[in-house]
């Protein structure tokens, strides 16, 4: 469309619209793809307030004879969800449960509602809505009407078209309808000519129908036509489910919901490989299982999540679950089915959703090979007969084998339906032609083998185009007919069923820029920062429903805001358009993604929650350092950038510790320089140390000896500046537990204030002269004990990351103060002190250095409870600087504050970050303390046996 259509269109749509309407280039770019391979940037985006907004958006592009494309979770894979015309995205505001009717089992949504929100609702009564992709906790329920989606559990509840009752729907034109079980049919207007001439089109075709559709668990693929015949009672609700977007708009639906299971138990089934578990799935249906998934040892390879789960012997695995209603009986029923091969039987809930994690990450995990390459879906979800399924993985290895390409299967056998992310080389000219050429004997394998081409996430533009080798000329024309019965003018997302764009048009990564002149060395995507950027496949995990259990970090922001632009997923959507250029047209300078990555807090929680590692804390340090290279940056950026050196100016100075302090406890002074810093008024400034730890223990006796282990003490900024008392509990604690301390000789610092507001070149320059202080201890294998976990995570990742082989050994040398313990003195008994304890594990230690040997260490010492996980929301500098402190404020009221209010008044509050305790102390009376400094009160009365020498 022309500059002046898009400016009529907007007014337009402003003028009748009441909910969000945005033509700007950020809203275009965050749409302009989906989880697919395919990418088209809309003209703009309208987030309808409720139906008649929905209505209202519909007549506006009718009129003009502009394109539609619905929009929910943005998780689809076929490249259903994105379009050359207006997006309306329903998951914004039309994301209402209006009822659930245990009696009836009939729950009444809005196309917006998260899958995982409408289970918990239903949850209250014993029920739960049967399909369930593993993107459940984002995926909306008019994405799954519009897909027919599936999940793990369609071997006993069938797909998503199964269970629904009703539907609310839209007609381009206008026209509104219920539809669907036990609804009237209209007599008069348009309603009633859709109708009658649907009825017309199946009983003019009743023998094609009846013999074009196979009976297949999970047909996906093409239009639902069968539904229309009379012996299936003519349903048109389930005729529409599964038609991708392209017939009507689901305004709302009546589900039917089942009845969940008292108990469950978990038989997981080992097999010598894929084949194998292939040929064994249909023998276990016979048992009544709720599910039959399969898993491959490179996919649990490649999961982070399985490194502490025990599978039985195998190189393939079913995870097979029943129901009952106890425990004993549900157990009885998992080891009936196992049999006498490789087996697990899990019933506790906790091993359950572990072995569930890993499957479920399949999704994410599975877009990279084990040797870094990349993997791609388009022929996702392919499915056969169960009995079929062993020879059909056979055939394809053998397909994949003539076109040099590889993937990890994965799926649910159950029902013969196969995942698989395949390392297609979609960059080069030569690589799509390769993927369209397998494309196409794919699409005769699976036919040859009596399967659909879509087993699950609908055909999109990545298999449409090969319908009439699974259907034939006459029934596709069929289904041309049926989508101009309910859109004559063409205009419901063009290019997906019927006149399909073909299977390599509109790729994700035509004119991408690469590579790319950066800073960080990005050492899993070969140095390529486009390749970095590519890791985001779209699957959404950041965008999980606000109230997820899942006890991860990200995306913190996103979690407060619920803009797409404050997800990873959508900033690493704006970084890639940034680097094609057409939408986003300034490159590093763009303040749309600026704008974007403002509101990231660099918790680095996607480095570990993201089941594809992306690592937005290390793009945003990217981006502003190329951002404003020659320019004068914000005012918080050299302030807090440069705290290490301000603190070490205020330390060097006698008694400048104390008048700095002084001058901070008088408000109005207090509030003028945080205002003049760019920093938030109504915080308050930590005060600086009289005494540093670097200095205490200058002058502190040593302790040594020949049988003493030697430990290097980290002395952060931090803690050596604000709260040295931390290091020296450190020490205390250290050396009861027998160790020799050693604190490196000089000044040194990780550089992390710098990394986090972009400014690389003095990041590097501090971290070459920390390495080179640190050589010594490197090379003699010895550990350095981390206090502050983001200055660990730092010396971990952001160190080796920047600087490259000049850092190589630190990264294995850094251990975190539990982990020194546990590793180096793993006799010592901590003091058992039987306390409470609530709190905040540090986004950094989850993502990066791991609290398992916390864990462990506070369990030791008789300390109870958990901490909060997410993000505090003070974020080192991001919390202090003044545009983010209803932002800061919020995330700690997310899960923070629930966690500190739930504990006992006596429970100790533990923080191991000093953004953590300041966070804390910010917005509670309790006051935080290090585990160091709790077990070195608790400590009995020095009786060192070895010799105290002075240094």
């Amino acid at each position: 469309m022309v500059t002046a259509q898009l400016g009529d269109l907007e007014g337009a749509l402003r003028a009748r619209v009441r909910g969000e309407v945005r033509f700007d280039p950020q809203a275009r770019a965050l749409h302009s793809m989906d989880a697919s391979n395919h990418r088209k940037v809309p003209p703009g985006v309208v987030a309808p307030l409720d139906a008649e907004d929905v209505l209202a958006a519909l007549a506006v592009c009718h009129e003009r004879g502009v394109p539609v494309t619905v929009r929910g979770g943005g998780t689809s894979i076929a490249g259903q969800a994105t379009g050359n015309g207006l997006v309306l995205d329903l998951a914004r505001h039309l994301n209402r449960i209006h009822d659930v009717d245990p009696a009836t089992r009939v729950a009444h949504v809005e196309p917006g509602v998260v899958l995982d929100d409408l289970r918990r609702a239903a949850g209250r009564y014993g029920l739960t809505f049967g399909p369930d992709p593993s993107t459940h906790s984002r995926c909306t329920l008019g994405g799954m009407i519009g897909n027919d989606a599936c999940g793990s559990h369609s071997v006993a509840w069938g797909r998503t078209s199964a269970n629904v009752e009703w539907l609310d729907v839209a007609t381009m034109d206008g026209t509104r309808m219920r539809v669907g079980r036990d609804q009237a049919v209209p007599t008069t207007g348009r309603a009633a000519e859709i109708h009658a001439a649907l009825t017309d089109l199946a009983d003019a075709n009743l023998a094609l129908i009846r013999r074009g559709f196979p009976a297949l668990p999970r047909r996906v693929s093409g239009y639902a036509l069968d539904r229309l015949l009379p012996e299936h009672g003519r349903d048109l609700a389930r005729a529409l489910v599964g038609t991708e977007g392209t017939c009507v708009v689901v305004l709302g639906a009546g589900l039917r919901l089942v009845e969940a299971p008292k108990a469950r138990a978990l038989a997981v089934l080992g097999f010598p490989d894929d084949f194998a578990a292939a040929d064994a799935a249909p023998g276990l249906l016979p048992h009544g299982p709720l599910t039959v998934e399969s898993l491959s040892a490179g996919l649990v390879a490649l999961a982070a999540s399985a490194r502490d789960v025990a599978l039985p012997p195998g190189a393939a695995w079913l995870f097979v679950e029943v129901g009952a209603d106890t425990v004993a009986e549900a157990k009885e029923r998992a080891h009936a089915l196992a049999g006498s091969g490789p087996a697990r039987v899990v019933t506790d809930p906790a091993g359950q959703r572990a072995l569930w994690r890993i499957r479920e990450e399949a999704s994410g995990t599975a877009t990279r090979m084990a040797d870094g390459s990349e993997a791609w879906p388009g022929w996702e979800d392919t499915a056969v007969p169960p009995e079929r399924l062993g020879a059909y993985l056979r055939a394809l290895a053998a397909l994949m084998d003539r076109y040099d390409l590889r993937g990890l299967p994965y799926g649910h056998f159950g029902e013969g339906c196969v995942h698989i992310r395949i390392d297609f080389d979609l960059l080069t000219t030569r690589g799509v032609a390769a993927y369209r050429a397998f494309s196409s004997d794919l699409a005769d394998l699976v036919v040859a083998h009596g399967g659909s081409l879509s087993g699950e996430h609908g055909d999109g533009q990545a298999r449409a185009e090969f319908l009439p080798r699974m259907y034939g000329p006459e029934i596709v024309e069929l289904f041309g007919a049926f989508k101009a019965i309910w859109d004559p003018a063409g205009l419901l997302n063009p290019g997906i069923v019927v006149r399909p764009h073909p299977v390599d048009g509109n790729l994700r990564f035509a004119g991408m820029r690469t590579p790319v002149s950066v800073e960080f060395g990005y050492p899993a995507d070969g140095g390529d920062f486009a390749a970095a950027v590519r890791r985001c496949v779209g699957v959404g995990k950041c965008r999980e429903s606000a109230d997820t259990s899942s006890g991860g970090v990200m995306c913190p922001s996103y979690r407060v805001t619920g803009e797409e632009a404050h997800s990873t997923r959508g900033r690493a959507r704006l970084l890639h358009e940034m680097l094609i250029g057409e939408v986003i047209t300034d490159g590093w300078r763009s303040t749309e993604v600026r704008d974007a990555l403002d509101l990231c807090l660099s918790c680095k929680g996607c480095r570990s929650d993201c089941p594809v590692d992306v690592d937005m804390a290390t793009y945003k340090a990217e981006f502003l350092h190329h951002h404003y290279q020659g320019r004068l940056r914000p005012a918080a950026h050299y302030a807090l950038g440069n705290l290490p050196l301000l603190a070490r100016a205020v330390g060097s100075v006698p008694g400048l510790a104390g008048l700095a302090n002084a001058a901070a406890r008088v408000p109005a002074l207090r509030r003028a320089a945080l205002g003049l810093a760019g920093l938030d008024r109504t915080r308050e400034i930590p005060p600086f140390a009289p005494e540093p730890f670097t200095r205490w223990w200058r002058d502190r006796p040593r302790v040594s000896g020949s049988s003493r282990r030697r430990v290097v003490l980290w002395p952060d900024t931090f803690g050596n500046r604000f709260r040295p008392e931390i290091g020296r509990a450190a020490v205390e604690v250290l050396e009861a537990a027998g160790l020799e301390v050693v604190v490196p000789p000089g000044s040194v610092c990780c550089g992390l204030t710098w990394v986090s507001t972009g400014q690389l070149d003095i990041a590097r320059r501090v971290m070459a002269r920390t390495v080179r202080t640190l050589r010594p201890a490197i090379e003699a294998g010895l550990p350095i004990v981390g206090l502050e976990p983001s200055c660990a995570a730092a010396l971990r990742t952001d160190v080796p990351e920047l600087l490259g082989r000049s850092a190589d050994g630190l990264a294995d040398s850094v251990k975190t103060f539990a982990q020194t313990l546990e590793e180096y003195a793993p006799h010592w008994a901590p003091p058992v002190l039987d306390r409470e304890v609530t709190g905040q594990l540090h986004c950094h230690q989850h993502a990066v250095l791991g609290d398992a040997a916390d864990r462990r260490l506070r369990a030791r010492a008789g300390l109870t409870g958990e901490l909060a996980g997410g993000c505090c929301g003070l974020a080192g500098n991001f919390g202090y600087e003044a545009a983010h402190a209803e932002v800061s404020r919020a995330v700690a009221a997310d899960r923070l504050l629930p966690a500190l209010a739930a504990a006992g008044p006596d429970a100790v509050t533990l923080a191991d970050g000093f953004s953590c305790r300041t966070q804390i102390t910010h917005v509670s009376d309790r006051r935080p303390v290090h585990l160091a400094e709790l077990l070195a009160a608790a400590l009995p009365p020095a009786t060192a046996t070895a010799p105290v020498v002075r240094p």
